[in-house]
């Protein structure tokens, strides 16, 4: 039921682990920021990790006629987060399913939530390019993915990844919004200095190399994973980080490529 979505944006990762549900989570919380109503559909099957990052575990989603009712995160209904994690008992519960389960999860995910009107579907996906994706993209087809943001890390291992999921996304024909390098230096807590712990600048020279637009780059920084558990935004609480510069620029791209 995405007839009263204006614009589906994908998050993307090649590889697990370079922080996709982090900037899904703090982009959806930009993007409420900036006065916009917004869905997070979290289809990260075996690790629904959006709603620990929103402090929304153990709320219990329920079914009307018209299909499942997402989880509102306050009165005013400014963003509606839906997500496996909430038909789990436990977080530490596995998900044991072959893929035709996923992908009938995935399809109901797509078709069957109820969402109100909404300026923003921010879809938060599984890593990789496998069944999931293209269940993703053949569902989206009669509504259309308005762009895919790509999320990966500055070392050697994880661009690899992200080579075959600019190959995905071309070979699907998903426009590609641009390549976010994150966990790219460490950022002291105390003096706000950065230091690169790993490589630098791979995501920015990847993006260089296959023409794809670079979003920005981010850091590790202590004080936005102290945020994980509410539903604060980094535009709110670290106005002046790089993370919050990071994430601005973001917001006003998507502005530019925006259905009204």
């Amino acid at each position: 039921m995405l007839e009263k979505v204006k614009n589906i944006i994908v998050v993307l990762s090649g590889k697990g682990g370079v922080g996709k549900s982090t900037v899904s989570t703090q982009l959806t919380l930009a993007l409420r920021n900036n006065g916009f109503k917004i869905g997070l559909l979290d289809i990260d099957l075996c690790g629904p990790s959006v709603p620990y990052l929103l402090g929304l575990e153990g709320r219990d989603i329920f079914q009307c006629d018209e299909g499942w009712v997402p989880i509102y995160t306050d009165e005013s209904k400014s963003l509606a987060v839906m997500s496996i994690g909430f038909l789990l008992k436990n977080r530490e519960d596995p998900v044991i399913w072959r893929g035709p389960k996923k992908t009938m999860m995935i399809r109901q995910f797509l078709t069957d939530v109820k969402w109100e009107e909404l300026d923003y579907l921010i879809i938060d996906t599984p890593p990789g390019t496998s069944d999931e994706h293209i269940t993703v993209m053949e569902c989206l087809k009669e509504v259309g993915c308005h762009g895919a943001i790509i999320v990966t890390t500055p070392q050697e291992v994880a661009l690899d990844d992200v080579r075959k999921e600019i190959t995905f996304c071309k070979k699907t024909g998903i426009k590609i919004i641009g390549i976010v390098e994150n966990m790219s230096g460490f950022v002291c807590p105390h003096c706000t200095s950065c230091t690169n712990i790993f490589s630098s600048n791979g995501g920015a020279e990847l993006a260089t190399y296959t023409e794809v637009p670079h979003l920005g780059t981010l850091p590790i920084d202590p004080r936005v994973g102290v945020l994980a558990g509410t539903t604060a935004s980094v535009l709110d609480e670290l106005p002046t980080s790089t993370t919050a510069e990071v994430l601005r620029n973001i917001v006003e791209k998507l502005k530019l490529i925006s259905v009204t």
